[in-house]
């Protein structure tokens, strides 16, 4: 495969054939994401011959694939009619596939109907990764996401609608001290509106420092403390009202590890959260040196 790293994929598709379709994201802007910033990451679209001659040295190899992460950050940004021949030829080459997968900005399904998308679903494509990262507009305003609570509901929407599933990430700490409750809170709500069937948390963090990220709130973010981090998911899980979500805070970003179908587990993520408020030390925790981006 002929990547251009560095080369990014959820932890739920470490055994899927990545396919670098696109290279870096359209956008671009997200305060918090340093992923795509790399000179050799400006975004680009990979010809279609030359995704078609990558697929053909994989079918060659006989090595079984029966799934596929369309790479990069932004694949869902080409059109449904490249989309559609993207879908055919991994139909083509790799009969055996069983799921096909991408990240997707909410602007991307703007321009697409749900008869395009339900297209797709047919096709194979049938799990999205929405990184939401709030539902507050304030914050998502400050972090220069391009979208809102507005956006994000509907493109959840459309993906139930054309009867994909979607995968849903949310910023722990996103808001910072100042806006921590309401990030929670209207996170749970625009969750409690789209009922995805996988809701995933993440700590935000700054591997190459906090100076982009603290321009959009005029230098006055203060980064929530490991026990400011467990409050605001106390309020992130006492809000949800989820009818079957698969729900993850695992990613190697967080100290604390919950795992739970929500809102059965409701009760019990929130009592391992409280513990580890009210009584430190009973509940293993991530070390510093444990944890990553």
């Amino acid at each position: 495969m002929n990547y251009i790293e560095p080369l990014f994929r959820p932890p739920s598709e470490a055994r899927s054939l990545i396919l670098q379709v696109t290279n870096g994201c359209s956008w671009n802007r997200c305060t918090f994401c340093e992923m795509y910033t790399a000179p050799q990451k400006k975004f680009s679209v990979k010809p279609q011959a030359n995704i078609e001659q990558e697929l053909q040295q994989v079918a060659a190899s006989g090595y079984p694939v029966r799934r596929v992460f369309l790479a990069d950050g932004d694949a869902m940004t080409l059109s449904f009619r490249r989309l559609r021949e993207l879908l055919l030829a991994i139909r083509q080459y790799l009969p055996d596939v069983q799921r096909i997968s991408s990240y997707c900005l909410p602007r991307n399904l703007k321009n697409k109907s749900v008869e395009e998308l339900t297209e797709l679903q047919q096709l194979g494509l049938s799990l999205m990764y929405v990184g939401c990262e709030s539902g507050d507009d304030l914050v998502l305003e400050k972090i220069d996401k391009g979208e809102n609570y507005a956006s994000s509901l509907d493109a959840l929407h459309k993906i139930k609608q054309a009867g994909m599933k979607s995968s849903v990430m949310i910023l722990n700490g996103l808001g910072g001290q100042q806006y921590t409750e309401q990030h929670a809170i209207n996170s749970a709500k625009l969750m409690n509106q789209a009922q995805p069937e996988f809701l995933s948390t993440l700590v935000v963090s700054f591997p190459m420092g906090e100076a982009r990220f603290q321009e959009g709130f005029g230098g006055g973010f203060q980064p929530l403390t490991q026990q400011q981090l467990f409050q605001e998911m106390e309020i992130l899980l006492d809000t949800l009202e989820l009818e079957r979500t698969v729900f993850r805070s695992d990613h190697a970003s967080n100290y604390l590890v919950l795992k739970g179908t929500l809102n059965r587990d409701k009760a019990q993520l929130l009592q391992q959260v409280r513990t580890a408020i009210q009584r430190p030390g009973v509940i293993p925790l991530r070390e510093e040196w444990q944890r990553g981006l």
